[in-house]
């Protein structure tokens, strides 16, 4: 999404702290088409589901080498192509399954965030499976913040019913991860999230 926590850049110094620890790792997004131009406009230049800029794809890497010791048995990513192209190269490095799943996509609320129809998405990753999307899966109309939550917390509980929630790796939003964290990181960047203990008190929606 393109919001003001999509500033270009691998890093955020400031930002929060990555520490080891038996948790779910949420992996934001590589800066798309749709972050360059909104970071530099603070206006929705009106792209459809954008795809990764060279950077972001330079991010995408950075991320796969970055994860290469962790113990991942899974990656969870949004349908979005964004999401889809920064899993990429973490999959191909890690060699484990992807699972395309709906519940981690962005809150519907800028052009970027209009979707790609589950066919044309299928045709295009023919080795991801898409069978549980409906043809149309992202909001068709501006999303509530508490839609945003909700779906997090749906997550949250699907996702603390696994025996090994903590070998799970989710390439997600800014929208999503603030309704995971209450945290906003950038493009690139990851932070680590414990399913079973208490969602955030407070989503400030802001940075």
């Amino acid at each position: 999404m393109g919001r003001a926590g999509a500033t270009p850049g691998a890093g955020l110094p400031a930002g929060p702290p990555v520490c080891k620890g038996p948790d779910m790792i949420l992996l934001r997004h590589g800066q798309s088409e749709f972050n360059l131009h909104f970071s530099a406009t603070k206006r929705d230049p009106g792209i459809a589901d954008p795809k990764l800029t060279e950077l972001g794809h330079a991010q995408a890497e950075d991320a796969a080498r970055r994860l290469a010791g962790e113990p991942i048995a899974r990656i969870v990513v949004s349908p979005y192509t964004r999401a889809l192209q920064t899993a990429e190269p973490v999959a191909r490095a890690l060699g484990v399954p992807v699972v395309v799943n709906p519940i981690v996509r962005e809150r519907g609320a800028f052009a970027c965030d209009i979707g790609t129809p589950r066919s044309a998405l299928a045709e295009a990753w023919p080795g991801h499976d898409f069978s549980t999307l409906d043809e149309i899966w992202w909001p068709v109309v501006p999303e509530p913040a508490a839609s945003v939550i909700d779906r997090a917390a749906l997550f949250r509980a699907e996702m603390a019913a696994l025996p090994d929630w903590e070998n799970t790796l989710v390439v997600t939003h800014w929208g999503f991860i603030m309704s995971m964290t209450g945290l906003s990181i950038q493009n690139g960047e990851q932070i680590r999230v414990d399913p079973t203990a208490p969602p955030p008190a407070e989503i400030p929606w802001r940075v």
